[in-house]
C-alpha cells in the first residue's frame, strides 16, 4: 500500500488537499493501534494491517479498513474513490460522520465484563486443556488452521498443565509442536531463528519476517521442554536461537533490535531460498547431493520454483550431524554475500524484556554464562538509555533517541526479565530494580476503581479511550505478565499486597477468561501458579561458600514452574533490606544450607546435595 498509494503523486495530491496524513508505527504506539483496531473490527468485522483509519480532528473515527488498492479492483473500492467520497461527505454531511464517530466511541468505551467479582474456579484450566486438545493438529502440531502462529505461551500452559496433572497428552502436544516447527521451513536451518508464522499446515512456507519477540518466547519454550524432558534436542534449538540473536539482532551497546524483513531486493524470501545448483556451487557435487536429500531441495522446488530447506520428511542421523554442520557453515558464508533483508533496528523495551527473560533462563538452565552476561548487558543498556531523568521508563530507542513513555507491556516484560535474571545470578540489584519498576507500574497504570492495568499510563497522551488488554495474542498481554510477576514477587518477598493485586486481576478478567480460556494461555499460567502450593527455596551461604555450586546445581536440575528461589549470603546486607525475613535463615555448620518452605512452613535445613535432590522430588 505504501508503494502503490502513499508514494504515488496522484494519491498524495488528493490526500494533501483534504486530509492530514499521519503514519503510525504500531510497535512504537501500541495504544493507538489497539484502540483503532477495535474500531476497524466493529465497522468491518475483521482487523489486520495495514490499518487505515479516517477520523475527525478530535480523534473520533468514522471510516476504517485494512488494505485498499489505489484504484477500484475486483469489487474492492480503491483509495482514490474512498478519499473523494469521504471528502464530499465531510463537506456536505459532516454532522452524520461526527455522529457515527460518537457512536463508535461509546461502543468501544463499554467495559468488557470488568469487575466480574469472583475468581474463576480451578475447573477453567481443564476447560482450557480441552480446547487445546480439540484444536490440536495431531499430524503437524500447533493449533487451528493456517496461517499457523507459534504462540509459545500456549506451550507454557500445556507444560504446566502436564506438571500439575500428569496428563501425558499435554506434554505430547508440546513436543509434537516444537518438533514440527523446528523441522519446518518456519525455522531458518542455515542461519537459525524462527520466522513469524507459517502460511501452511506443515510449517513449511513461512512469512519470512523474523521478530525478536517470537524468538525470545520460543527460546523459553524450547528451554522449558528441555528442562521438563531432559531431551538435548530442545536445548540445541534454544542455543541456535541465541546464536542468531547475539549475532544478528544485538546492538553494539547490548540492546536487541526488533525485526528483520521478509523481503530483500523487493522479493519475499529471496534471501532464504535455494536451488540445487546454488547448493552445489557452495558444497561441491557429492556433498550437495546428500545435503539436498536431507533438506528437500529439488529441481522442482517447494516455493515458487526454489527451495526452503526443511526436515519435514527426514531426520538427521547422529553420525551425520558433523557433516551437516560443516555444510551449514559453508552455506551460511555463501548466503551472507546476498543482499540482506532490511533490519528494523529500533530497540523496544517490551521485546527486550522478553529476550532478557529468555537469555537469563538460558544462562540458568544451560549453565552458560554467555547468555547471562548478554541479558545483564541488555539490562544495563535499558537503564542507561531508556530511563528518563525523572525515572520514567521509555518505550523505544533508535539512533541515540529515546522516546514515548513506556506502556504496561514494557514494564511487565522488563520486570519478568529482571526476575529471571535475579533467579539466575542472585544479584539483589535485579530484584530491587524489579520491585521498583513494579511499584511504578502500579502507580501509573492501575485502575483504582475497577482493578486491572491500563495500556498507557495516566501521564501519557490521553486518547479517546484508555484500554486494558488481557488477550494473549502473539505475545502475552501486559496484564497477564504483570499478574505472574505479582505472584512471583509476593512469594519472593512475602508481600500480601502484591498477592492481592494478582487476585484482583483474576476478579477483573475472570469473565473474559471463562468466555475464551484458550485465548488467555499466559494468564492461565499465572492462575496455576496461584493455585499451586506456595513453594520457596532459600539457599543460605556463608563467606566460604562451601558446597554452594553443588546445591545450586541440584536446584537447577528439575523443572518446577511453581517454585521461587532466593540465595542469601550472611555477608550480603542488600537482600536483607529488600526481604527482611531472610535474616532468620542461617547457614548450618558453615555449609551452604537449603530451606524448602511450602505454604509458609519450612522443612528442616539441608546441607547435603543428595538429600536436597531427594527432598525436591516430594
Amino acid at each position: 500500500m505504501e508503494r502503490e498509494s502513499f508514494e504515488d503523486e496522484e494519491v498524495a495530491k488528493l490526500l494533501n488537499e483534504n486530509f492530514v496524513s499521519i503514519k503510525v508505527d504500531r510497535e512504537e504506539r501500541p495504544d493507538i493501534d489497539s484502540i483503532y483496531m477495535s474500531v476497524c473490527q466493529i465497522l468491518t468485522g475483521h482487523g489486520g494491517w495495514p490499518l487505515t483509519i479516517i477520523m475527525s480532528p478530535d480523534k473520533k473515527p468514522f471510516y476504517a479498513g485494512t488494505y485498499f488498492p489505489k484504484n477500484d479492483k475486483m469489487g474492492l473500492p480503491g483509495l482514490m474513490t474512498i478519499l473523494k467520497r469521504v471528502s464530499e461527505f465531510w463537506t456536505n454531511k459532516r454532522g452524520e460522520l461526527i455522529e457515527l464517530g460518537n457512536k463508535l466511541i461509546s461502543i468501544i468505551n463499554q467495559p468488557v465484563d470488568e469487575g466480574y467479582g469472583e475468581i474463576p474456579d480451578k475447573s477453567i484450566i481443564h476447560e482450557a486443556f480441552s480446547e487445546y486438545k480439540y484444536s490440536f493438529d495431531i499430524v503437524y502440531g500447533g493449533f487451528g488452521n493456517p496461517p499457523k502462529f507459534p504462540t509459545p505461551h500456549n506451550l507454557y500452559f500445556l507444560l504446566r498443565y502436564w506438571y500439575l496433572t500428569k496428563e501425558e497428552f499435554a506434554l505430547e502436544m508440546v513436543e509434537k509442536t516444537l518438533d514440527a516447527m523446528y523441522s519446518g521451513g518456519i525455522y531458518d536451518h542455515i542461519g537459525f531463528g524462527f520466522s513469524r508464522y507459517s502460511t501452511d499446515r506443515q510449517w513449511l512456507i513461512p512469512h519470512f519476517e523474523k521478530m525478536l519477540y517470537d524468538n525470545a518466547l520460543l527460546a523459553i519454550a524450547y528451554l522449558e521442554a528441555y528442562h521438563a524432558t531432559g531431551k538435548n534436542k530442545y536445548a540445541e534449538v534454544a542455543k541456535q536461537i541465541f546464536t542468531y540473536v547475539l549475532r544478528d539482532m544485538t546492538s553494539p551497546e547490548g540492546g536487541f533490535y526488533s525485526a528483520e524483513d521478509a523481503d530483500s531486493e523487493g522479493v519475499e524470501g529471496k534471501f532464504y531460498v535455494w536451488t540445487p545448483d546454488e547448493i552445489e556451487s557452495a558444497l561441491g557435487k557429492d556433498d550437495a547431493k546428500k545435503f539436498c536429500e536431507y533438506y528437500n531441495i529439488t529441481v522442482k522446488g517447494n516455493f515458487e520454483g526454489k527451495n526452503i530447506p526443511n526436515l519435514i520428511e527426514t531426520a538427521i542421523p547422529e553420525n551425520e550431524k558433523e557433516f551437516i554442520e560443516r555444510c551449514r557453515e559453508k552455506l551460511f558464508i555463501h548466503r551472507e554475500k546476498r543482499v540482506h533483508p532490511y533490519k528494523d533496528d529500533k530497540i523496544l523495551t517490551a521485546w527486550n524484556g522478553l529476550m532478557i527473560a529468555a537469555l537469563a533462563t538460558g544462562g540458568r538452565i544451560l549453565s552458560d554464562e554467555t547468555y547471562t552476561h548478554a541479558a545483564e548487558k541488555a539490562v544495563e543498556f535499558i537503564f542507561k538509555k531508556l530511563i528518563r531523568q525523572d525515572g520514567r521508563l521509555l518505550a523505544r530507542y533508535r539512533e541515540g533517541e529515546s522516546a514515548f513513555p513506556a506502556y504496561v507491556d514494557d514494564y511487565a516484560s522488563l520486570v519478568w526479565g529482571l526476575l529471571e535474571l535475579y533467579e539466575t545470578s542472585y544479584n539483589p540489584e535485579y530484584l530491587k530494580k524489579a520491585l521498583l519498576l513494579n511499584d511504578d507500574m502500579i502507580r501509573l497504570f492501575w485502575d483504582r476503581e475497577k482493578g486491572g492495568l491500563f495500556m498507557y499510563g495516566h501521564d501519557g497522551e490521553q486518547l479517546i479511550i484508555r484500554p486494558k488488554e488481557v488477550y494473549d495474542d502473539a505475545t502475552p498481554s501486559g496484564n497477564s505478565v504483570a499478574t505472574l510477576n505479582f505472584l512471583r514477587l509476593a512469594r519472593l518477598t512475602g508481600s500480601h499486597a502484591l498477592e492481592e493485586f494478582a487476585q484482583q486481576q483474576f476478579r477483573v478478567f475472570g469473565g473474559e477468561m471463562l468466555r475464551a480460556p484458550r485465548a488467555h494461555g499466559f494468564l492461565l499460567c499465572a492462575f496455576m501458579f496461584m493455585l499451586s502450593p506456595a513453594r520457596e527455596i532459600i539457599l543460605v551461604e556463608n563467606e566460604e561458600k562451601i558446597n554452594s555450586n553443588a546445591m545450586l546445581k541440584v536446584l537447577r536440575e528439575n523443572y518446577n514452574p511453581f517454585s521461587t528461589s532466593l540465595l542469601y549470603s550472611e555477608k550480603q546486607p542488600e537482600l536483607r533490606t529488600l526481604i527482611p525475613f531472610v535474616e532468620n535463615y542461617k547457614a548450618v555448620e558453615g555449609k551452604t544450607t537449603a530451606y524448602i518452605c511450602e505454604n509458609f512452613a519450612c522443612q528442616a535445613p539441608i546441607t547435603d546435595a543428595a538429600k536436597f535432590r531427594e527432598a525436591l522430588k516430594h
